[in-house]
């Protein structure tokens, strides 16, 4: 596996590159050094001897995700729950009966109309949706 397969903000991808660094503190404590790491690993050389710094100062602890980073997103988990629920609906159920798909920016409309009316553009939508497993019926 390489580290930066699949790079970005997901859950499952964080919880792959935290799987890899633990896996190199487990490492470490047998002795082997960064460059051996990085080799085995398949991560580069500078990733491997950041983590054995973190490692020497403070443990494996220090190699464990921090979770998602960047701004903290609007929707509670109640309201991800309900977007979710409105998602699972369909789109007719939301007025749009002409076509069975949710888009993006009709998810925008979701979103302010019935959350909170909370403004997003369609894109923070986009990695929103990344972020929690959830997916749109995408034109073909």
């Amino acid at each position: 596996m390489r580290y930066a397969d699949e790079g970005g903000l997901a859950a499952k991808g964080r919880q792959r590159r935290e799987a890899v660094r633990l896996e190199a503190a487990g490492l470490f404590a047998d002795g082997l050094g960064p460059p051996e790491v990085a080799r085995r690993l398949r991560v580069s050389s500078k990733s491997a001897y950041q983590w054995h710094q973190a490692w020497t100062k403070d443990g494996a602890a220090a190699l464990a995700s921090r979770g998602a980073s960047g701004r903290r997103c609007k929707l509670s988990a109640r309201c991800q729950e309900k977007l979710a629920a409105y998602l699972e609906q369909g789109p007719a159920a939301h007025g749009w009966d002409e076509d069975q798909i949710i888009a993006l920016d009709r998810l925008a409309t979701l979103v302010r109309n019935r959350l909170k009316r909370l403004q997003y553009r369609p894109d923070v939508l986009d990695g929103f949706l990344a972020g929690t497993g959830l997916s749109l019926d995408l034109p073909p």
